[in-house]
C-alpha cells in the first residue's frame, strides 16, 4: 500500500507539471499548429507568409513592386517596396518595434487601428512564425530616409535593430534559411511557388512581382542558370478566368465582370461558361482562398440563379415546358468563375480560414452580383442567349438523369446485400476497415476472389473498358451497367442524392494490369472518381494497386520486384551473394538445366542462368494464382499502393480534359511533348 502511495505522488498533478513556453518556443514546440505541419506544405506555407505581408501593402495601396528570391543554401528573399516595418520603440514591449514583430507572436498592424484595413494575415503570427522556424534570419527596412536591420537565429535576436545607413527607398526586405532541426526536407519547388505568386497578382490588380530561382547560381557567369518570372494584371481577375479557360471552348466571348464596393466591403466577380459540365468556382477573401466557400460564395449563387431565371423569361427564353426555373446547379455546370471579397474584419472559421462567416457579405455580393451581372446580359445579348441556352441543356439533362438516377437508388435498395451480381462482398459491415478492389477482367477477379481475406476486402470485376465520363452527363453515364455496378457497390448513391457518409468501404482500390489497357482502363476510373466523386479522393479514400512486375527466383529463395529498378537490384544482389560463396560450376550447370526454358515471358541474361536466376514477367493479374496475388498485392502487410490525392486542382483539371476531353490537337501536343520522356513502352 505505501509503495502505491508513493508512486501516486510521484505523478502529482501540480502547479510545477505546468510548462510555460516564452516568445516563440510554442512555434518550434508544436508547428504544426501555426503553418499545418512541417511536410512540403508546411515548409511553403513559410514563403507565403512572408509574400502575404508585401500583398498586404500593396492592397493597403502603399506597394507596387515585389520581388521573391530563391537564393543558394535554401534562402529565401522577398523585397517589396511598401512603406516598411516602424522601428521605434514600441510603447508596451519598451523594444523596436520591427524586434516586437519579429520576435512576438500576435504582435501586428492587423489588430485594429488604421495600420491595415484590409489584410490576409488576420492572426497576426505570420513573420514571426517564418522566424521561429528558420535556421536564420534578416529583415532589412528602409524607412524614414534610414535602413535598419537586425538578423535573429532560430527566432531570437542575434543583435539589436541598428541603422545601415541612409536611403530614398522604402520598403521592407526578408532573407530567410529554413531550420533543418524542424523541416526533414528542404526542396523549394519552383513551379508550385510560381503558381501561389500568380494567384495572387490577379487578385492585386496593378501590382508588379518579379520571381528568380537563383539556387544554381554562384557568380554573374552562371547568371544564364537562373529561372525567372513576371507577372501585373491590370485586368485583374477577369485576367485570371481567362487563364483558367485558355485552351477551352467558351460560350460568352468575353467574361462577366463586376467591381463594387459597399460599406467597405470591396467586391469583384468574374465569370465565363464553357463548353464543358464541370464547374470551376474558386473563392477568396482579402486574398486568402476559401476553400469550403462562406457567405460570399452564397450571396454571388443566389444573384447568378436569380438573375439568370429573370432574364430568361423575361425574354422569353425559359418558359414551362423546359422544366420551369433553372436550379443552382442548372447555372453551375460549366461555370468557371473567381469571387473575391476584400473587408476589415473578416471572420474565418479556424486558423485554416476555409470559410468566411461574415453574413453581412451575403447581401453586398448578391447585391453586386446581381446588379452587374444585369447590365452585362442588357448588353450583350448573344452572349446572354449563348449562356442560357447552356443552362436549358444541363435542365434538360437533369431531368433526363432523374430517371435514371432513381433506378440506380430503386435497384440499390431492392438488392440489399446481394448487390451486383459480380460483387464478392466482404463480411465486415464497418466501412473503415472494410476495402472494395475494382478488378480488370474476369480472370483477374477470380484470383483475386480466391485470394482475398473475405472478412474485409470486396472484389468487383470490370467487364472492358468503362465510358469516358468527362464529357458525358449522368443520363448517359448511368446507361453504363459497369458505372451503375460500381456506384451501387460503393452505395454513396449519384447526383443530388450522393452521400459520401454513406459509402460501404473507405478504401477504394483500383487493380489493373501493368499493360497499356490496364493504364487506359485506371485512367477512365480516375477520371470517374475525379469528375463525379471529388469528395472520396480529398478524403483519402481512392488507391491505386501497385502489383509486382516480376518474379525473381533463385533456388528457394523468391523475390517481387516492383519495376526494372527492383529486378535489377535483386538479381545483382543473387549474383554477389554467389561471388561471396565456393564456386561449384557442377552445381550452378544443373541449376542452370532446371529452368524451364518454356515459362512465359522469361528474362535472363547468360551469367544470370549460370548462377541459377530465373526471372518472371507478369504482363497480367490474371497469371498470378491466388496465392501470388495476395501474397504481393492484397496482404496489408506487404501489398504497395498509391494514395491519390488532388495537390493542385486547376492543374488536375487540365490534364484530364487534355488527355480525356474531346479535342483532339491539345492531347496529340501532350503526347509528342512527352514521348521522349517514355521508356520501354508495352504496345
Amino acid at each position: 500500500m505505501s509503495k502505491k502511495i508513493q508512486e501516486s505522488k510521484k505523478s502529482e498533478y501540480s502547479a510545477k507539471s505546468i510548462q510555460v513556453l516564452e516568445g516563440l518556443e510554442p512555434v518550434r514546440k508544436r508547428p504544426g499548429m501555426y503553418i499545418g505541419g512541417t511536410s512540403v506544405e508546411g515548409l511553403h506555407h513559410l514563403v507565403w507568409e512572408v509574400v502575404n505581408n508585401s500583398i498586404d501593402e500593396a492592397m493597403a495601396g502603399h506597394c507596387k513592386n515585389i520581388l521573391v528570391e530563391l537564393l543558394p543554401e535554401n534562402k529565401v528573399r522577398v523585397v517589396d517596396d511598401g512603406r516598411g516595418i516602424p522601428v521605434e520603440i514600441h510603447p508596451q514591449t519598451k523594444k523596436s518595434t520591427l524586434e516586437t514583430v519579429m520576435t512576438k507572436l500576435h504582435a501586428g498592424g492587423k489588430f485594429g487601428g488604421e495600420g491595415y484595413k484590409i489584410s490576409g494575415g488576420l492572426h497576426g503570427v505570420g513573420v514571426s512564425v517564418v522566424n521561429a522556424l528558420s535556421d536564420w534570419m534578416r529583415a532589412e527596412v528602409s524607412r524614414e530616409g534610414k535602413t535598419w536591420i537586425q538578423e535573429y537565429k532560430r527566432g531570437k535576436p542575434i543583435a539589436q535593430v541598428k541603422s545601415n545607413g541612409k536611403t530614398k527607398l522604402t520598403g521592407t526586405t526578408m532573407t530567410f534559411s529554413p531550420d533543418p532541426e524542424i523541416f526533414p526536407e528542404i526542396v523549394w519547388n519552383w513551379e508550385k511557388i510560381v503558381d501561389y505568386i500568380r494567384q495572387q497578382a490577379y487578385l492585386t490588380k496593378g501590382v508588379s512581382i518579379r520571381m528568380f530561382d537563383r539556387r544554381e547560381v554562384t557568380s554573374e557567369k552562371e547568371a544564364y542558370k537562373e529561372k525567372r518570372k513576371g507577372f501585373c494584371f491590370d485586368g485583374g481577375i477577369a485576367s485570371y478566368v481567362k487563364f483558367l479557360n485558355r485552351g477551352k471552348e467558351v460560350k460568352n466571348s468575353r467574361p462577366v465582370y463586376v467591381e463594387k464596393t459597399v460599406n467597405d466591403v470591396y467586391v469583384e466577380i468574374s465569370l465565363q461558361y464553357i463548353e464543358g459540365l464541370k464547374e470551376h468556382l474558386y473563392s477568396f477573401a482579402n486574398n486568402i482562398f476559401t476553400v469550403e466557400g462562406g457567405m460570399h460564395v452564397t450571396g454571388f449563387r443566389t444573384a447568378l440563379t436569380r438573375v439568370l431565371n429573370d432574364y430568361g423569361k423575361k425574354n422569353n427564353l425559359i418558359k414551362d415546358k423546359n422544366g420551369g426555373s433553372l436550379t443552382s446547379d442548372d447555372v453551375s455546370e460549366g461555370l468557371t468563375a473567381v469571387v473575391s471579397v476584400k473587408l476589415r474584419n473578416p471572420q474565418f472559421e479556424g486558423q485554416t480560414k476555409a470559410k468566411l462567416g461574415n453574413a453581412e457579405v451575403r447581401g453586398i455580393v448578391y447585391s453586386a452580383m446581381a446588379e452587374g451581372l444585369n447590365e452585362y446580359l442588357d448588353k450583350n445579348p448573344n452572349d446572354a442567349r449563348s449562356i442560357i441556352g447552356k443552362c436549358l441543356i444541363s435542365a434538360q439533362a437533369r431531368l433526363a438523369a432523374q430517371a435514371a438516377k432513381q433506378a440506380v437508388i430503386r435497384k440499390g435498395a431492392l438488392e440489399g446485400m446481394t448487390l451486383p451480381g459480380k460483387l464478392a462482398d466482404c463480411s465486415s459491415r464497418d466501412a473503415s476497415k472494410s476495402e472494395l478492389y475494382i478488378v480488370e477482367g474476369d480472370s483477374a477477379g477470380g484470383s483475386a476472389k480466391q485470394g482475398r481475406d473475405r472478412m474485409f476486402q470486396a472484389i468487383l470485376p470490370l467487364r472492358g473498358k468503362i465510358l469516358n465520363v468527362e464529357k458525358a452527363r449522368i443520363d448517359k453515364m448511368l446507361m453504363s451497367q459497369e458505372i451503375k455496378n460500381l456506384i451501387i457497390a460503393m452505395g454513396t448513391g449519384v447526383g443530388d442524392q450522393k452521400n459520401i457518409d454513406k459509402m460501404r468501404y473507405h478504401r477504394i482500390i483500383i487493380m489493373t494490369d501493368a499493360d497499356v489497357d490496364g493504364s487506359h482502363i485506371r485512367t477512365l476510373l480516375l477520371t470517374f472518381f475525379y469528375r463525379n466523386f471529388e469528395e472520396i479522393i480529398k478524403r483519402g479514400y481512392l488507391y491505386i494497386a501497385q502489383p509486382p512486375l516480376f518474379r525473381v527466383q533463385k533456388g528457394k529463395n523468391v523475390q517481387w520486384a516492383y519495376n526494372e529498378e527492383d529486378k535489377s537490384e535483386i538479381i545483382a544482389e543473387f549474383l554477389k551473394q554467389d561471388k561471396e560463396k565456393p564456386k561449384n560450376i557442377a552445381k550452378a550447370k544443373k541449376k542452370a538445366e532446371q529452368i524451364d526454358e518454356d515459362e512465359a515471358d522469361s528474362e535472363v541474361s547468360d551469367e544470370e542462368k549460370k548462377s541459377g536466376v530465373n526471372v518472371q514477367r507478369y504482363k497480367g493479374l490474371g497469371e498470378m494464382n491466388p496465392s501470388q496475388l495476395w501474397e504481393t498485392t492484397m496482404d496489408p502487410a506487404n501489398r504497395v499502393m498509391y494514395q491519390v490525392n488532388v495537390e493542385d486542382a486547376v492543374e488536375a483539371d487540365k490534364i484530364f480534359d487534355i488527355l480525356m476531353g474531346s479535342e483532339v490537337e491539345p492531347r496529340k501536343r501532350f503526347i509528342q511533348a512527352g514521348a521522349r520522356s517514355v521508356a520501354n513502352l508495352d504496345v
